[in-house]
């Protein structure tokens, strides 16, 4: 099947064939005026600013008229936890009055509640409210994303997030990727005929309860992730990566090291939640270990900054979390200044964002982290799509790459995407060459 996008006002393509965009090449726009642009088969086959193919040259093809809007690649959008059972609402109030993320999470609120409410969930039904998300982000412009688990925290819930993650990729247009993330906080350790003899003696804690103490219950844990999770994650192939929250008051770094190195024998690499609470060494594990990704980062240090450069770890903001949660914003604008790329992501949760608009994400770090509209965009497509191992078929429009674009209204240039926030200037979405 071959597509001929017409009258493109203003195309964004990728002539350059990179894999991640750093430091100063991250302000890079390559942009056509008065352009088209072919597809053939789902991929990228041609643009140009000349007088388009017509229907005799080489075949027919449909065409679609994009009547001056704006032709970008999708949004990829690498950290996200979109399959849970329910929003949390009611934690939205107690952070109003003025709870901190660790109180509610101490008082069973956070992860626990949406490991809670999860268990009550079928795999059909979960799968459903999944696809809802799914729907909307494509509207919104997303073609690749990534899900990952972690509101299971046993291995049968674990596994249940994971197999829905499966159908989901699947069955949605979109490019899915999945992330193991059963080291997302220290859950109840149940009882399961698959345990070895280590176990047998064990009695359940109760759920938020301090059964022989805080540190002893996250080593448990953590053995649990390793001996038992991992393993039949492993056996069914569900995982893409393993993802562990290293940070104060959840995983320490050599919880983190464990854990993915455990996961290095199954052929899964790690991508690590890291220095959102406070510097936890998530950014030196990232490095030791060699992490696709290090995400968050709204406590990094200047000697994170230094460890990260001249590896191939991908720092990846977060600032919707920042702007619901209210705290501070990852320091992009020094790590790009210092050399770095950086790559954006929505973390669209129920619990500190509730949101996958990854048009917002990127007004966000443009306004609060300083970023120009070029690096912004870059790094939430092609450093997006880098984040998540995809970037050689993903995140930019290049011949050869899978066709997944979006058309905007004719706006005056690619800096009003940012600057007009809230507007829905996207008119339509195509993946693999077909419009959604």
């Amino acid at each position: 099947m071959r597509l001929l996008i017409k009258d493109i006002g203003l195309l964004v393509v990728d002539r350059h064939g990179q894999e991640r965009l750093q430091g100063a090449a991250m302000s890079r726009l390559d942009v056509l005026h008065d352009a088209w642009l072919l597809v053939e088969d789902g991929r990228f086959a041609a643009f140009g600013t000349e007088p388009p193919p017509t229907p005799s040259q080489g075949g027919g093809f449909r065409a679609v008229d994009a009547q001056g809007g704006a032709v970008l690649p999708s949004f990829c959008d690498s950290h996200t936890h979109l399959v849970y059972a329910a929003s949390r609402e009611g934690e939205f109030v107690d952070k109003l009055r003025g709870l901190s993320y660790e109180e509610i999470a101490r008082r069973g609120g956070g992860i626990l509640n949406s490991a809670a409410r999860l268990h009550e969930l079928s795999e059909d039904e979960l799968y459903c409210a999944s696809m809802h998300r799914i729907d909307e982000i494509i509207r919104k412009g997303t073609g690749a994303v990534e899900i990952k688990s972690g509101y299971g925290l046993n291995t049968a819930d674990e596994l249940k997030m994971l197999r829905v993650i499966r159908r989901i990729k699947e069955t949605a247009p979109l490019r899915v990727v999945s992330t193991f993330l059963g080291a997302h906080a220290v859950g109840p350790l149940l009882t399961s005929p698959n345990r070895g003899r280590d176990w047998d003696d064990q009695e359940p804690p109760p759920v938020g309860g301090g059964w022989r103490g805080p540190e002893v219950r996250r080593r448990l844990y953590v053995d649990l992730v390793i001996r038992e999770m991992l393993p039949a994650v492993a056996a069914e192939g569900l995982a893409d990566y393993v993802d562990v929250f290293c940070d104060r008051g959840f995983f320490t770094p050599d919880d983190t090291l464990r854990i993915l190195e455990a996961a290095a024998k199954y052929g899964l690499r790690g991508k690590i939640h890291g220095q959102e609470l406070a510097p936890s060494g998530g950014v030196e594990v990232a490095v030791r270990t060699g992490c696709l990704s290090v995400d968050h980062l709204e406590s990094m240090t200047d000697d994170d900054i230094l460890l990260l450069q001249g590896t191939t770890v991908m720092p990846t903001c977060l600032p919707g979390t920042s702007f619901f949660l209210n705290m501070p914003y990852a320091p992009a604008r020094k790590m790009i200044d210092s050399g770095l790329g950086v790559a954006l992501a929505s973390d669209y949760n129920p619990g500190s964002t509730p949101s996958g608009d990854m048009k917002f994400v990127v007004s966000l770090a443009c306004i609060k982290q300083r970023l120009l509209p070029a690096e912004a965009l870059n790094a939430a497509t092609l450093n997006a799509a880098y984040a998540m191992g995809l970037s050689r078929d993903y995140g930019s429009i290049a011949v050869g790459k899978v066709a997944n674009f979006f058309i905007t209204d004719p706006i005056p240039s690619l800096d009003y995407l940012p600057y007009a926030y809230t507007s829905p200037v996207i008119r339509k979405a195509f993946l693999n060459g077909i419009e959604n």
